[in-house]
């Protein structure tokens, strides 16, 4: 369900695009971003410091497409949104000595800290090929395709990294009796 919630502003970005114009589409992923964050605040009275990031880069980003009218701008922002969390969670480890992926995985699942080491590691590696996946495809490819790619290349990519993930993981889940 959290995921779905996550994918909302790019699926209303997705139709929006195919509906009007990539103008469009940035204006409903602001508009969409900014209700995704209210929503967030009203049921729990707290916002996740990675959501408010999103919202400045889509804020950013989108406001510059906008103001601009220069879909460039927007093409950057998955980019700089995966480079930012691999950034966070390269920082966190190397400055603060917190993993930020045990933190968020703790409660499901337990495993060595080496393990935790590797997984965190891997989540940079994958946000920071993602970006770069993202730049090869707003910048070679139509705007067009690059609207397909952001939708399903991007959430394709990460269901396959994250079953590979899984699949990796699945020899430290112990069953209960």
């Amino acid at each position: 369900m959290k995921l779905l919630f996550d994918l909302f502003p790019v699926l209303l970005f997705f139709i929006a695009f195919k509906m009007a114009d990539i103008y469009v589409a940035t204006t409903v992923a602001i508009i969409a971003t900014i209700g995704q964050i209210a929503w967030v605040w009203l049921r729990h009275r707290r916002v996740e410091p990675m959501q408010w990031v999103s919202l400045v880069i889509v804020g950013v980003f989108g406001g510059m497409t906008l103001a601009l009218h220069d879909e460039t701008f927007i093409k950057w922002k998955p980019t700089i949104l995966y480079w930012a969390f691999a950034v966070a969670l390269f920082a966190s480890a190397r400055f603060f000595g917190k993993n930020l992926i045990q933190k968020m995985l703790s409660e499901q699942m337990q495993l060595p800290d080496h393990v935790w080491a590797k997984l965190n590691l891997s989540w940079m590696g994958f946000f920071i090929f993602m970006g770069i996946a993202n730049l090869l495809v707003a910048f070679n490819f139509s705007t067009d395709d690059w609207v397909n790619f952001k939708l399903f290349g991007g959430m394709g990519l990460m269901l396959v990294f994250v079953v590979a993930q899984g699949l990796l993981l699945s020899k430290y889940i112990e069953e209960k009796p």
